[in-house]
Protein backbone atom coordinates (compact mmCIF):
# COMPACT_ATOMS: atom_id res chain seq x y z
CA UNK A 1 0.00 0.00 0.00
CA UNK A 2 1.45 3.37 -1.03
CA UNK A 3 1.85 6.21 1.47
CA UNK A 4 -1.29 8.29 1.93
CA UNK A 5 -0.37 11.92 1.47
CA UNK A 6 -3.14 13.33 3.67
CA UNK A 7 -1.83 11.34 6.66
CA UNK A 8 1.73 12.58 6.13
CA UNK A 9 0.51 16.15 5.62
CA UNK A 10 -1.78 16.21 8.66
CA UNK A 11 0.79 14.58 10.90
CA UNK A 12 3.51 16.92 9.62
CA UNK A 13 1.32 19.99 10.14
CA UNK A 14 0.56 19.20 13.77
CA UNK A 15 4.16 18.26 14.48
CA UNK A 16 5.31 21.65 13.21
CA UNK A 17 2.72 23.20 15.53
CA UNK A 18 3.95 20.95 18.36
CA UNK A 19 7.39 22.54 18.17
CA UNK A 20 5.78 25.92 18.90
CA UNK A 21 4.50 24.66 22.24
CA UNK A 22 7.89 23.26 23.20
CA UNK A 23 9.70 26.45 22.19
CA UNK A 24 7.20 28.42 24.29
CA UNK A 25 7.78 26.09 27.25
CA UNK A 26 11.53 26.58 27.17
CA UNK A 27 11.90 30.14 25.85
CA UNK A 28 8.95 32.29 26.92
CA UNK A 29 9.76 34.66 29.73
CA UNK A 30 6.73 33.65 31.80
CA UNK A 31 6.50 29.95 30.94
CA UNK A 32 7.94 28.81 34.27
CA UNK A 33 5.49 30.86 36.34
CA UNK A 34 2.36 31.35 34.23
CA UNK A 35 -0.31 28.84 33.20
CA UNK A 36 -0.99 29.78 29.56
CA UNK A 37 -4.68 28.80 29.78
CA UNK A 38 -5.43 30.43 33.14
CA UNK A 39 -7.87 33.12 32.03
CA UNK A 40 -7.13 35.19 35.12
CA UNK A 41 -3.48 35.71 34.17
CA UNK A 42 -2.97 34.84 30.50
CA UNK A 43 -3.14 37.06 27.42
CA UNK A 44 -4.96 36.39 24.17
CA UNK A 45 -1.69 35.68 22.35
CA UNK A 46 -0.40 33.25 24.93
CA UNK A 47 -3.74 31.45 25.23
CA UNK A 48 -4.08 31.07 21.45
CA UNK A 49 -0.47 29.90 21.15
CA UNK A 50 -1.09 27.19 23.71
CA UNK A 51 -4.56 26.23 22.50
CA UNK A 52 -3.60 25.61 18.87
CA UNK A 53 -1.04 23.07 20.04
CA UNK A 54 -3.84 21.01 21.58
CA UNK A 55 -4.26 19.59 18.07
CA UNK A 56 -0.93 17.81 18.22
CA UNK A 57 -1.11 14.92 20.70
CA UNK A 58 -4.57 13.54 19.78
CA UNK A 59 -3.78 13.75 16.06
CA UNK A 60 -0.43 12.06 16.61
CA UNK A 61 -2.00 9.26 18.70
CA UNK A 62 -4.99 8.78 16.37
CA UNK A 63 -2.81 8.59 13.26
CA UNK A 64 -0.42 6.21 15.03
CA UNK A 65 -3.38 3.86 15.35
CA UNK A 66 -4.30 4.44 11.70
CA UNK A 67 -0.73 3.75 10.59
CA UNK A 68 -0.75 0.51 12.61
CA UNK A 69 -3.86 -0.60 10.71
CA UNK A 70 -2.26 0.21 7.35
CA UNK A 71 0.90 -1.70 8.32
CA UNK A 72 -1.28 -4.67 9.26
CA UNK A 73 -3.03 -4.59 5.89
CA UNK A 74 0.23 -4.09 4.00
CA UNK A 75 1.93 -7.01 5.77
CA UNK A 76 -1.14 -9.25 5.45
CA UNK A 77 0.58 -11.31 8.13
CA UNK A 78 -0.73 -11.51 11.69
CA UNK A 79 2.48 -12.82 13.27
CA UNK A 80 4.67 -10.27 11.47
CA UNK A 81 2.46 -7.36 12.52
CA UNK A 82 2.32 -8.56 16.12
CA UNK A 83 6.10 -8.70 16.21
CA UNK A 84 6.38 -5.24 14.68
CA UNK A 85 3.93 -3.63 17.09
CA UNK A 86 5.49 -5.24 20.15
CA UNK A 87 9.09 -4.46 19.25
CA UNK A 88 8.19 -0.92 18.19
CA UNK A 89 6.17 -0.45 21.36
CA UNK A 90 9.07 -1.58 23.56
CA UNK A 91 11.41 0.67 21.58
CA UNK A 92 9.18 3.71 22.14
CA UNK A 93 8.95 2.98 25.87
CA UNK A 94 12.74 2.71 26.07
CA UNK A 95 13.16 6.01 24.20
CA UNK A 96 10.66 7.74 26.49
CA UNK A 97 12.47 6.76 29.67
CA UNK A 98 15.96 7.48 28.34
CA UNK A 99 16.78 9.91 25.54
CA UNK A 100 13.43 11.76 25.65
CA UNK A 101 13.20 12.27 29.40
CA UNK A 102 16.87 13.29 29.43
CA UNK A 103 16.58 15.97 26.76
CA UNK A 104 13.29 17.20 28.21
CA UNK A 105 14.88 18.00 31.61
CA UNK A 106 18.62 17.72 30.77
CA UNK A 107 19.16 16.27 34.22
CA UNK A 108 21.92 13.65 34.24
CA UNK A 109 20.65 12.36 37.59
CA UNK A 110 17.16 11.64 36.20
CA UNK A 111 15.45 13.18 39.21
CA UNK A 112 12.20 13.16 37.27
CA UNK A 113 10.58 10.68 34.89
CA UNK A 114 7.39 11.60 33.07
CA UNK A 115 4.95 9.34 31.24
CA UNK A 116 4.20 11.23 28.04
CA UNK A 117 2.76 10.62 24.60
CA UNK A 118 5.54 8.36 23.29
CA UNK A 119 5.11 5.98 26.23
CA UNK A 120 1.32 5.97 25.78
CA UNK A 121 1.69 5.10 22.09
CA UNK A 122 4.36 2.49 22.77
CA UNK A 123 2.39 0.59 25.38
CA UNK A 124 -0.74 1.09 23.25
CA UNK A 125 0.99 -0.68 20.33
CA UNK A 126 1.76 -3.62 22.59
CA UNK A 127 -1.86 -3.82 23.74
CA UNK A 128 -3.02 -3.47 20.13
CA UNK A 129 -0.84 -6.41 19.09
CA UNK A 130 -3.10 -8.66 21.17
CA UNK A 131 -6.25 -7.24 19.54
CA UNK A 132 -5.45 -7.65 15.84
CA UNK A 133 -7.95 -10.50 15.47
CA UNK A 134 -10.74 -8.32 16.85
CA UNK A 135 -13.02 -6.71 14.28
CA UNK A 136 -12.21 -3.03 13.58
CA UNK A 137 -15.90 -2.34 14.22
CA UNK A 138 -15.60 -3.73 17.76
CA UNK A 139 -12.39 -1.78 18.34
CA UNK A 140 -14.12 1.38 17.14
CA UNK A 141 -16.97 0.81 19.60
CA UNK A 142 -14.46 0.19 22.42
CA UNK A 143 -12.43 3.28 21.51
CA UNK A 144 -15.47 5.54 21.30
CA UNK A 145 -16.84 4.12 24.56
CA UNK A 146 -13.59 5.12 26.26
CA UNK A 147 -13.56 8.58 24.67
CA UNK A 148 -17.19 9.26 25.62
CA UNK A 149 -17.21 7.53 28.99
CA UNK A 150 -13.90 7.94 30.79
CA UNK A 151 -14.87 11.35 32.22
CA UNK A 152 -17.32 9.49 34.46
CA UNK A 153 -14.31 8.13 36.34
CA UNK A 154 -12.37 11.37 36.81
CA UNK A 155 -13.86 11.97 40.23
CA UNK A 156 -12.67 8.64 41.61
CA UNK A 157 -9.93 8.92 44.26
CA UNK A 158 -8.17 6.45 46.53
CA UNK A 159 -7.27 8.53 49.55
CA UNK A 160 -4.74 6.90 51.84
CA UNK A 161 -3.93 4.04 49.47
CA UNK A 162 -0.71 4.94 47.66
CA UNK A 163 -0.57 1.77 45.58
CA UNK A 164 -4.15 2.20 44.33
CA UNK A 165 -3.50 5.90 43.62
CA UNK A 166 -0.44 4.99 41.56
CA UNK A 167 -2.21 2.35 39.48
CA UNK A 168 -5.26 4.58 38.99
CA UNK A 169 -3.07 7.47 37.86
CA UNK A 170 -1.22 5.30 35.34
CA UNK A 171 -4.50 4.48 33.66
CA UNK A 172 -6.85 7.39 34.29
CA UNK A 173 -5.55 10.66 35.75
CA UNK A 174 -2.65 13.10 35.79
CA UNK A 175 -0.75 12.88 39.04
CA UNK A 176 2.79 13.52 40.28
CA UNK A 177 4.40 11.15 42.77
CA UNK A 178 7.34 12.23 44.91
CA UNK A 179 8.87 8.77 45.26
CA UNK A 180 11.91 10.03 47.20
CA UNK A 181 13.11 13.54 48.09
CA UNK A 182 15.21 13.46 44.91
CA UNK A 183 12.99 11.55 42.52
CA UNK A 184 9.65 12.53 41.02
CA UNK A 185 7.54 10.23 38.81
CA UNK A 186 4.69 12.01 37.02
CA UNK A 187 1.87 10.55 34.95
CA UNK A 188 1.19 13.25 32.38
CA UNK A 189 -0.55 11.03 29.80
CA UNK A 190 -2.86 8.55 31.60
CA UNK A 191 -3.09 5.51 29.37
CA UNK A 192 -6.77 4.56 29.04
CA UNK A 193 -8.08 7.87 27.58
CA UNK A 194 -5.26 7.95 25.02
CA UNK A 195 -5.75 4.30 24.15
CA UNK A 196 -9.37 5.13 23.34
CA UNK A 197 -8.07 7.56 20.71
CA UNK A 198 -5.49 5.02 19.47
CA UNK A 199 -8.08 2.26 19.05
CA UNK A 200 -10.45 4.60 17.24
CA UNK A 201 -7.63 5.63 14.94
CA UNK A 202 -6.81 2.00 14.20
CA UNK A 203 -10.42 1.23 13.31
CA UNK A 204 -10.61 4.39 11.16
CA UNK A 205 -7.83 3.00 9.00
CA UNK A 206 -10.55 1.19 7.03
CA UNK A 207 -11.72 4.56 5.73
CA UNK A 208 -8.48 4.87 3.76
CA UNK A 209 -9.33 1.69 1.86
CA UNK A 210 -12.26 3.53 0.27
CA UNK A 211 -12.10 5.51 -3.00
CA UNK A 212 -10.71 9.02 -2.64
CA UNK A 213 -13.91 11.04 -3.03
CA UNK A 214 -15.86 8.79 -0.69
CA UNK A 215 -13.29 8.95 2.10
CA UNK A 216 -12.96 12.73 1.70
CA UNK A 217 -16.70 13.00 2.23
CA UNK A 218 -16.63 10.68 5.24
CA UNK A 219 -13.80 12.58 6.92
CA UNK A 220 -15.63 15.86 6.38
CA UNK A 221 -18.83 14.42 7.83
CA UNK A 222 -16.95 13.07 10.85
CA UNK A 223 -15.25 16.41 11.39
CA UNK A 224 -18.43 18.47 11.19
CA UNK A 225 -20.33 16.00 13.39
CA UNK A 226 -17.55 16.07 16.01
CA UNK A 227 -17.45 19.87 16.12
CA UNK A 228 -21.24 20.11 16.27
CA UNK A 229 -21.38 17.59 19.09
CA UNK A 230 -18.64 19.51 20.90
CA UNK A 231 -20.70 22.71 20.75
CA UNK A 232 -23.90 21.01 21.88
CA UNK A 233 -22.33 19.23 24.84
CA UNK A 234 -20.21 22.22 25.85
CA UNK A 235 -23.25 24.51 25.87
CA UNK A 236 -24.93 22.31 28.47
CA UNK A 237 -22.00 22.71 30.88
CA UNK A 238 -22.96 19.37 32.44
CA UNK A 239 -20.59 16.70 31.12
CA UNK A 240 -17.54 16.17 28.97
CA UNK A 241 -14.92 18.27 30.73
CA UNK A 242 -14.03 18.85 34.41
CA UNK A 243 -13.86 22.64 33.95
CA UNK A 244 -17.17 24.35 32.99
CA UNK A 245 -17.07 27.48 30.91
CA UNK A 246 -18.31 30.80 32.25
CA UNK A 247 -18.77 34.41 31.10
CA UNK A 248 -15.53 36.39 31.31
CA UNK A 249 -14.41 40.02 31.25
CA UNK A 250 -14.68 40.25 27.44
CA UNK A 251 -16.44 38.38 24.66
CA UNK A 252 -13.08 37.04 23.43
CA UNK A 253 -12.21 35.63 26.85
CA UNK A 254 -15.70 34.13 27.15
CA UNK A 255 -14.98 32.33 23.89
CA UNK A 256 -11.63 31.23 25.34
CA UNK A 257 -13.46 29.86 28.38
CA UNK A 258 -15.79 27.92 26.09
CA UNK A 259 -12.82 26.45 24.23
CA UNK A 260 -10.65 25.88 27.30
CA UNK A 261 -10.91 22.09 27.56
CA UNK A 262 -8.77 19.66 29.52
CA UNK A 263 -5.84 17.80 27.96
CA UNK A 264 -4.56 15.96 31.04
CA UNK A 265 -6.26 13.54 30.63
CA UNK A 266 -7.95 14.31 27.28
CA UNK A 267 -11.58 15.01 28.10
CA UNK A 268 -14.43 14.07 25.79
CA UNK A 269 -14.76 17.69 24.67
CA UNK A 270 -11.02 17.99 24.10
CA UNK A 271 -11.12 14.88 21.90
CA UNK A 272 -14.19 16.05 19.97
CA UNK A 273 -12.82 19.47 19.07
CA UNK A 274 -9.26 18.38 18.25
CA UNK A 275 -10.15 15.21 16.34
CA UNK A 276 -12.95 17.10 14.59
CA UNK A 277 -10.46 19.63 13.27
CA UNK A 278 -8.05 16.80 12.37
CA UNK A 279 -10.80 15.04 10.36
CA UNK A 280 -11.54 18.18 8.35
CA UNK A 281 -7.82 18.62 7.61
CA UNK A 282 -7.66 15.01 6.43
CA UNK A 283 -10.66 15.60 4.17
CA UNK A 284 -9.33 18.83 2.66
CA UNK A 285 -5.81 17.51 2.09
CA UNK A 286 -6.64 14.03 0.78
CA UNK A 287 -5.59 13.74 -2.86
CA UNK A 288 -4.00 17.21 -2.83
CA UNK A 289 -0.36 17.53 -3.83
CA UNK A 290 1.39 20.88 -4.04
CA UNK A 291 4.31 22.72 -2.47
CA UNK A 292 2.45 23.26 0.81
CA UNK A 293 1.46 19.62 1.23
CA UNK A 294 4.94 18.49 0.18
CA UNK A 295 6.53 20.82 2.76
CA UNK A 296 4.54 19.54 5.72
CA UNK A 297 4.61 15.93 4.49
CA UNK A 298 8.39 16.05 4.70
CA UNK A 299 8.04 16.21 8.49
CA UNK A 300 5.09 13.82 8.62
CA UNK A 301 6.96 11.03 6.83
CA UNK A 302 9.60 10.85 9.58
CA UNK A 303 7.63 11.61 12.76
CA UNK A 304 9.87 9.94 15.34
CA UNK A 305 13.05 11.31 13.76
CA UNK A 306 11.51 14.79 13.82
CA UNK A 307 10.30 14.39 17.40
CA UNK A 308 13.72 13.41 18.69
CA UNK A 309 15.61 15.94 16.57
CA UNK A 310 13.42 18.91 17.49
CA UNK A 311 14.00 18.35 21.23
CA UNK A 312 17.75 17.98 20.71
CA UNK A 313 17.79 21.35 18.94
CA UNK A 314 15.31 23.28 21.11
CA UNK A 315 16.83 22.50 24.48
CA UNK A 316 20.47 23.31 23.59
CA UNK A 317 19.16 26.49 21.94
CA UNK A 318 17.53 27.40 25.27
CA UNK A 319 20.89 27.16 27.01
CA UNK A 320 22.42 29.42 24.36
CA UNK A 321 19.65 31.96 25.08
CA UNK A 322 20.28 31.77 28.82
CA UNK A 323 24.04 32.27 28.49
CA UNK A 324 23.57 35.14 26.03
CA UNK A 325 21.34 36.80 28.62
CA UNK A 326 24.26 36.84 31.05
CA UNK A 327 23.53 33.82 33.21
CA UNK A 328 26.24 31.35 34.17
CA UNK A 329 26.27 27.63 34.76
CA UNK A 330 25.81 28.22 38.48
CA UNK A 331 22.49 29.98 37.79
CA UNK A 332 20.96 26.95 36.09
CA UNK A 333 18.43 24.87 38.02
CA UNK A 334 17.92 21.20 37.27
CA UNK A 335 15.40 18.74 38.62
CA UNK A 336 11.66 18.19 38.51
CA UNK A 337 9.93 20.56 36.03
CA UNK A 338 12.88 23.00 35.92
CA UNK A 339 14.28 22.48 32.38
CA UNK A 340 17.69 23.77 33.55
CA UNK A 341 16.57 27.41 33.33
CA UNK A 342 17.36 29.93 36.05
CA UNK A 343 14.54 30.39 38.55
CA UNK A 344 13.81 33.93 37.34
CA UNK A 345 14.83 36.50 34.78
CA UNK A 346 15.50 34.39 31.71
CA UNK A 347 13.40 34.10 28.56
CA UNK A 348 12.04 36.15 25.69
CA UNK A 349 8.71 37.68 24.74
CA UNK A 350 6.14 35.89 22.58
CA UNK A 351 7.10 37.43 19.17
CA UNK A 352 10.66 36.19 19.66
CA UNK A 353 9.31 32.75 20.61
CA UNK A 354 7.63 32.63 17.20
CA UNK A 355 10.83 33.64 15.42
CA UNK A 356 12.83 30.97 17.23
CA UNK A 357 10.13 28.40 16.42
CA UNK A 358 10.17 29.23 12.70
CA UNK A 359 13.96 29.10 12.65
CA UNK A 360 14.06 25.66 14.28
CA UNK A 361 11.33 24.26 12.00
CA UNK A 362 13.19 25.49 8.91
CA UNK A 363 16.47 24.12 10.25
CA UNK A 364 14.83 20.71 10.62
CA UNK A 365 13.43 20.69 7.07
CA UNK A 366 16.61 19.63 5.19
CA UNK A 367 17.41 17.09 7.92
CA UNK A 368 13.96 15.50 7.65
CA UNK A 369 14.06 15.60 3.85
CA UNK A 370 17.45 13.87 3.81
CA UNK A 371 16.39 11.23 6.33
CA UNK A 372 13.09 10.58 4.53
CA UNK A 373 14.93 9.98 1.26
CA UNK A 374 17.56 7.81 2.92
CA UNK A 375 14.89 5.73 4.68
CA UNK A 376 12.91 5.26 1.45
CA UNK A 377 16.08 4.25 -0.42
CA UNK A 378 17.03 1.57 2.11
CA UNK A 379 13.92 -0.52 2.81
CA UNK A 380 16.19 -3.48 3.59
CA UNK A 381 17.47 -1.73 6.73
CA UNK A 382 15.02 -2.91 9.39
CA UNK A 383 16.40 -0.48 11.97
CA UNK A 384 15.15 2.50 9.94
CA UNK A 385 11.55 1.34 10.48
CA UNK A 386 11.94 2.15 14.18
CA UNK A 387 13.11 5.76 13.80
Amino acid sequence: MNRINSIDFTRGLVMVIMALDHVRDLFHINSLTQNPVDLNTTTAGIFATRWITHLCAPTFVFLSGTSAYLVFKRNNDLAKTKHYLRTRGLWLILLEFTVINFILWTDIYFRILVIQVIFAIGLGFIVLSFLLKVSPRILAIAGLAIIFGHNLLQGVFFEGNNAAQFVWAIFFRLQPFQITPNFNFTVLYPLIPWWGILLTGFAAGKIFELPLEKRKKIWLQIGLASLSLFCLIRLTNVYGDPAPWAPQKTALFTFFSFMNVNKYPPSLLYALVTLGIMSIILSLSDGVKNRVTDFFSTYGKVPLFYYLAHWYIIHPAMFIMVFLQGFTWDDLEFGAFKFGRPAAGSGVELPVVYLVWLGIVLLLYPLCKWYGRYKAAHPENWLLRYI
